[in-house]
């Protein structure tokens, strides 16, 4: 898909973000977009900022499954193909495994998790039948190690990465006109912070300042770096040079990984 002019593109969690930065380079590109997000307020606030494109919003609750299914069908007849689909919304939760309830561990996992495995295989079956299709789901570098009170969200972004690869090799096999790429961004300045969940020993405006000080990407840039790596139909697609840092240090450390990240939370974690 290195050509995305009047390509249909589909981005889940487009209220804020780097959801809403990457509708505008995409609207930036040509792109048809579909739009969906909880928050109906931010949601517009993109929409106006997509220029002249071609843009449809919907109100969409990505932890509930039917309304993902019956979304991919709006759209399909909303615009008549679907060739991208960008599996963006997400939320956080800092707890120990201890700490946090069952409630808030399922609430990151329908979100985070599910939200993106009901999202590809909703709309596998329209980017099948428009012969140029790109699946791009968004896991972190939380995808690619493990850190203390991350511990639901590691298990999704865990789960998001092999259930796409597993996808992206599926496809290749069947010889399907669907490409599939992985995205893990590192520290990014967005408001997912601000709106995480807290487990009840931790120091919420502490955590958050920490996130603040460790954000090195702003959402524009990594828009920009998603666009070019859906264009070159990259599997894995980092963003930042936290990602590219943390991927390095995990292929060249495997598990031995575990002691260096130990000593950073107890400093910056642990306060």
């Amino acid at each position: 898909m290195k050509d995305l002019k009047n390509k249909v593109a589909v981005v889940t969690g487009a209220g804020s973000g780097i959801g809403r930065a990457l509708a505008s380079a995409l609207a930036a590109k040509g792109c048809r977009l579909a739009l969906s997000d909880v928050n109906e307020a931010g949601l517009a606030e993109t929409a106006a900022a997509c220029g002249g494109a071609e843009v449809r919003t919907y109100r969409l609750d990505v932890s509930d499954r039917d309304a993902i299914y019956a979304h991919a069908d709006q759209v399909a007849a909303d615009f008549g193909k679907v060739n991208l689909v960008i599996n963006n919304a997400g939320v956080a939760l800092s707890a120990t495994v201890r700490e946090m309830t069952d409630e808030d561990f399922k609430w990151v996992m329908d979100i985070d998790f599910w939200g993106v495995a009901h999202g590809s295989r909703a709309f596998l079956p329209h980017l099948i039948a428009s012969g140029d299709g790109h699946v791009v789901n968004i896991s972190s570098v939380f995808g690619l190690i493990g850190v203390p009170k991350q511990s639901a969200y590691n298990a999704a972004k865990f789960a998001v990465r092999g259930f796409t690869e597993s996808l992206r090799q599926e496809m290749k096999l069947e010889n399907q006109p669907v490409s599939v790429s992985c995205v893990h961004p590192g520290g990014i300045r967005t408001n997912i912070a601000n709106s995480a969940r807290m487990g009840k020993s931790e120091n919420g405006d502490a955590q958050r300042k920490g996130f603040d000080k460790l954000a090195m990407t702003t959402p524009d840039k990594a828009a920009e770096i998603i666009v070019k790596g859906i264009q070159k139909d990259e599997s894995r697609i980092l963003v930042g040079p936290d990602a590219w840092g943390i991927d390095a240090i995990n292929r060249l450390l495997g598990s031995a990984y575990q002691p260096l990240v130990e000593r950073f939370s107890r400093k910056n974690l642990y306060v």
